[in-house]
């Protein structure tokens, strides 16, 4: 058995979204670096994830050249709708934020292009790694048994980046001391499904049904994603297809419009909860993405986020290495972050029970009904409500002057 040990200024853990964004802003800028996954290039390719990449997300990727067959094939959308058995109306979000849009795009293509342009740089990645061991002093190591080349590799560091998600090795290694920990637990689930069966809307469609959410996203021209809301302590085993398409038509249901089916190729339940680690960084680790904050899939932001972090972990990485040598421009990561993680979350929590039914059946669900219509009455009819919903929505830019100010 070999062992092979080197080093390179940062190792990368996880090869999703942040972790190969982080990894092309610091090949771009000549930092030596190496993603580490766990899975192997097939399983990183086969999993069904996110698929709507908000204006900020583009603009960042846009940044780097890493967006030239996102705007080629993805779809541009500006508009979504609110329905239920007694209204229906389409919000125009763009119109409200000069134009700006999200484009529909697959996670999947998504880390085919990040993977190829770093590859094409000279950029390394070790799928199927397994074992992985995290040594947080200086130097950082990452040790881990390469199933590919049968050897042991043993990268020393100057820094580690968590970018494994939430169930990851990295979040994992901080000791339960050097963090503070905020989850919210949802008291119900939704039913994740993937089929293939061309859109049967130009928008994505929110409905609220007195049987609870459902959902009509998309992908592509041959792919649509649904969610259906169901009960805590479901299961796929409880949802047969037929059954899936028999309540997708009700709580989908509008005059004049009809549900295209097709062939179900996933269904998974998604646990609804919320989680945020404070700080979300630890001496020479630093956490991105679903590693350092889990949202609900209301609004789509998980993966959008998690580009965030990316590109303002590689900005302060690049300034301490091309610019100030200093590593407290590293430590201002959270404070940075932080307090747009809890914006996004909010507003993720917000829209989850804008369209959500409560499952507790308790005496304050009349009074949580009347909270919902409140503040769908409001989108419908406020300007000012509407607009700002809309800002959040489709990612409009922040200020960035922390960011600024910090390199």
């Amino acid at each position: 058995m070999l062992n092979n040990h080197f080093s390179r200024k940062v190792c990368i853990i996880g090869a999703g979204p942040a972790g190969l964004l982080l990894a092309n802003i610091l090949q771009q800028n000549n930092i030596p670096c190496i993603v580490v996954e766990k899975c192997s290039r097939e399983e990183v390719f086969a999993r069904a994830r996110a698929g709507l990449i908000d204006h900020k997300a583009v603009s960042i990727l846009k940044q780097y050249g890493l967006a030239d067959r996102l705007l080629k094939e993805g779809k541009p959308h500006g508009k979504c709708e609110f329905r239920s058995p007694e209204y229906s109306f389409v919000l125009e979000y763009s119109k409200m934020c000069e134009g700006r849009t999200h484009y529909t795009y697959p996670q999947q293509e998504l880390l085919v292009d990040l993977i190829q342009k770093f590859q094409e740089a000279g950029g390394e990645i070790r799928f199927s790694t397994k074992g992985l061991v995290i040594k947080n002093s200086y130097p950082a190591q990452v040790s881990c048994y390469d199933e590919i080349k049968q050897s042991t590799i043993v990268i020393d560091c100057d820094f580690i980046a968590g970018c494994d998600g939430f169930h990851g090795i990295a979040r994992k290694s901080i000791p339960e001391e050097a963090v503070d920990i905020y989850y919210k637990n949802y008291n119900f689930s939704w039913l994740a499904i993937t089929a293939a069966a061309p859109p049967s809307t130009e928008h994505i469609i929110y409905a609220i049904h007195p049987y609870g959410f459902a959902g009509h996203m998309l992908r592509n021209e041959k792919i649509s994603r649904y969610y259906l809301q169901i009960s805590l302590d479901d299961s796929v085993d409880n949802w047969p297809d037929e059954r899936v398409w028999s309540e997708l038509h009700v709580r989908l249901a509008k005059d004049g419009w009809s549900l295209t089916e097709g062939k179900i190729t996933d269904k998974q339940v998604l646990r609804m909860r919320s989680y945020v680690s404070n700080p979300i960084q630890y001496k020479h680790l630093f956490l991105a993405g679903d590693a350092a904050h889990i949202l609900t899939p209301s609004g789509g932001k998980g993966m959008n986020l998690a580009i965030q972090d990316a590109e303002v972990l590689g900005k302060l990485m690049v300034n301490y290495y091309l610019i100030s040598h200093n590593d407290s421009i590293l430590q201002q990561y959270s404070a940075i972050r932080l307090p747009e993680i809890w914006q996004t979350q909010e507003f993720s929590h917000s829209l989850l029970h804008m369209v959500n039914i409560d499952e507790q059946n308790s005496e304050n669900d009349r009074f949580m009904k009347q909270l919902q219509q409140s503040k769908i009455s409001q989108l419908m009819s406020l300007k000012t409500f509407a607009a700002d919903f809309s800002r959040k929505y489709v990612g409009s830019l922040s200020d960035s002057n922390q960011l600024e100010m910090a390199c």
